[in-house]
């Protein structure tokens, strides 16, 4: 069974234990990290790569919510925490699952098994050759090969391909379901990019196909990431 990689980030020494037990009891976590506080945390998320994330909400300097709002964190994140409110603004954040503390390892497992099952649909996405889009009464085929860039246009989104363009009302949080991350990324709160249509990079802007597509500080080290990953 494949194993992914994971880190918790969490300030109550018993808390921390708890979870850390619990992931090395599951057979397909790797834990590789555990940091006490999130600026640490998110320090080790910038270098490095991490399938799961497990998140303590209430913490000094950095709370969970303010480290998931300030970072493009592209990890499977689950929620562990005592304060039930921060629910609706995890899912806002798009979140694997919350966690009630003190929560059992049954139910632990079950959030666990989620993250695994999207890991899983991430990794058998990048095998795909197409994908459909909706695009007025119609479900539009589109080769991935053949995608440029996606451009947001208020409540549109335009994908640029080599033949054609096309409109959808589909929104970039869709698409980013869609659209396997390793081929096509966000790199801009209006822009995604085929990597590999990439000519070049200068002054934080990408060149494809005469068009200069601006990169945000949000999505800059997961761009680069991925980049260093294809060398």
């Amino acid at each position: 069974m494949k194993k992914f990689i994971s880190i918790i980030i969490e300030d109550e020494p018993l808390a921390l234990e708890r979870t850390k037990a619990y992931v090395e009891k599951t057979p397909f976590l790797d834990l590789v990290a555990t940091f006490n506080n999130a600026l640490t945390g998110l320090a080790y998320l910038k270098a490095n790569p991490v399938d799961v994330l497990f998140l303590d909400i209430n913490m000094d300097e950095l709370t969970g919510v303010e480290l998931l709002e300030s970072s493009n964190i592209t990890s499977e994140v689950i929620i562990t925490t005592a304060y039930s409110e921060y629910a609706i603004k995890g899912y806002e954040l798009n979140i694997t699952d919350y966690l009630l503390k003190p929560f059992t390892f049954s139910r632990f497992l079950q959030a666990a098994t989620k993250a695994y099952e999207n890991l899983q649909k991430d990794s058998k996405a990048e095998l795909k050759e197409f994908v459909f889009i909706k695009t007025e009464n119609r479900l539009e085929k589109i080769t991935l090969s053949e995608v440029l860039f996606v451009e947001g246009m208020r409540d549109y989104c335009r994908i640029h391909t080599t033949n054609k363009k096309i409109m959808t009302l589909q929104s970039f949080k869709e698409l980013e379901k869609i659209f396997p991350s390793s081929i096509i990324c966000r790199v801009h709160k209006s822009y995604m990019v085929a990597l590999s249509k990439i000519e070049s990079i200068e002054r934080s802007r990408i060149k494809i196909a005469d068009k200069l597509i601006p990169i945000s500080e949000t999505y800059k080290s997961s761009l680069f990431e991925k980049i260093n990953g294809q060398n």
